[in-house]
């Protein structure tokens, strides 16, 4: 198969980033596969990307910023996802003119917005493939709406979940359309894992609200009290960071809790350390998480929808506790640092348990899939549009809009009058 991925951009530190490229670099070993990034804002990728990867931007802004058509707004990516404002009627045409001229047997957006170019715009011969590296749940009503009427005509979606699969077929209404969860992968760590003596947490990730470092810090000054011997680190840059380290010099955490910045690749940061955190109040996935487990380390996470818990044994390899609870995440990571011996029980659960995320499996996985979904479109098994199935399926759909839309209009009513 030739599999061509459609990103963002694939120069930036970001997990969708790392997660194409783990993807790109495994399926290349069988593959033809290509990443054709919308944008480019500087020379290179900031992580590595296997050499049998081809990638192709399609605007570089270090000269086309300031292009006639990049100063109009998009009109095929949705007004109502959150990256609209990036693209304009130049990444529509370029986009268009991609999916136009292919010869990629499979193609496969990254985000909303691109998944909706490729469902609109590529060729009926193409499989035709959304991801979803965000939840169902996650997208706004007005989001949902279009998505709805747009993944009809994708061939398969997958997600990073199989909470999220159920919430897409229960929530989307894709009938013809089939929905898997396929997992994100890490690739097999390079480095030996953690022995579990360093007397330190680690933490990585944007610093950004949805991550929820303050509720991390706050819990550090459980151990910080306790076990002043210990230190936190937090990896990541992001607009947070200036409060954050008001916030750790308030708390009086200078001396032992640290912003260190991104840091790529993190394998040799977590193997420095004993234990893993991770405060976020919404993880679709959670890569770090699986990528501290692979090194070896227990993590300490909220329970937030939907990654940490299809991930972590809560008590096996990992504890699991309530978003935004500052005590007891503080209380979680004193059991661990007060317990070498369980701390080293629940690290090697956590690099046994973890390698269901390595490479092979993952990749074997999506492999059959593409296949299997590819197989099908070849022999038409997916109802014709012009048939009476396709025609009865259109129907129940738009009467399942309509229904939607009602709904949504009375739920709006019932608040304006609550208010």
């Amino acid at each position: 198969m030739k599999i061509s991925f459609l990103l963002h951009s694939a120069y930036p530190i970001g997990g969708t980033v790392s997660t194409t490229f783990n993807l790109a670099g495994a399926l290349a070993a069988r593959h033809e596969v290509e990443i054709v990034s919308v944008f480019r804002n500087r020379e290179r990728p900031t992580f590595a990307l296997d050499p049998r990867v081809r990638l192709r931007p399609l605007i570089d802004l270090r000269e086309e910023q300031d292009h006639p058509a990049h100063r109009e707004p998009a009109r095929v990516f949705p007004t109502v996802e959150g990256r609209h404002s990036e693209y304009s009627r130049l990444s529509d045409e370029r986009i268009a003119g991609y999916l136009a001229t292919t010869d990629a047997d499979v193609v496969i957006g990254t985000r909303p917005g691109l998944n909706v170019h490729i469902a609109r715009q590529a060729p009926g011969h193409v499989l035709r493939v959304g991801q979803e590296h965000l939840t169902w749940g996650h997208h706004s009503p007005r989001l949902r709406t279009v998505l709805r009427r747009a993944y009809r005509r994708l061939d398969l979606l997958t997600t990073v979940t199989d909470a999220d699969a159920r919430a897409y077929r229960s929530g989307a209404w894709l009938p013809g359309v089939r929905v898997e969860a396929v997992p994100n992968s890490v690739p097999d760590p390079v480095l030996p894992p953690s022995d579990s003596s360093g007397r330190l947490i680690v933490a990585a990730g944007r610093l950004v609200p949805m991550k929820d470092y303050e509720t991390l810090i706050r819990a550090f000054t459980h151990v910080a009290a306790a076990h002043p011997d210990w230190r936190l680190r937090i990896y990541g840059r992001g607009a947070e960071r200036d409060r954050l380290r008001a916030l750790i010099e308030k708390l009086g955490l200078s001396n032992s809790a640290f912003l260190m910045g991104p840091a790529v690749p993190m394998e040799a940061e977590w193997v420095k350390a004993s234990i893993a955190a991770s405060s976020s109040d919404f993880e679709p996935f959670g890569m770090t998480i699986v990528e501290a487990m692979r090194c070896g380390l227990p993590v300490v996470s909220t329970d937030c929808a939907h990654g940490p818990g299809e991930i972590i044994k809560d008590g096996a390899d990992g504890l699991l506790v309530p978003v935004g609870d500052a005590d007891a995440f503080g209380a979680a990571l004193l059991d661990l640092v007060r317990d070498d011996e369980r701390r080293r029980t629940m690290g090697k659960s956590a690099l046994e348990n973890s390698r269901r995320f390595a490479p092979d499996k993952v990749v074997a996985d999506a492999e059959r899939l593409l296949a299997d979904a590819l197989a099908a479109k070849k022999a038409g098994a997916r109802p014709s549009g012009d048939s009476r199935a396709g025609r009865l399926t259109a129907a129940a759909q738009s009467a399942h809009d309509l229904a939607y839309t009602a709904a949504s209009a009375a739920r709006r009513t019932v608040r304006r009058w609550q208010r």
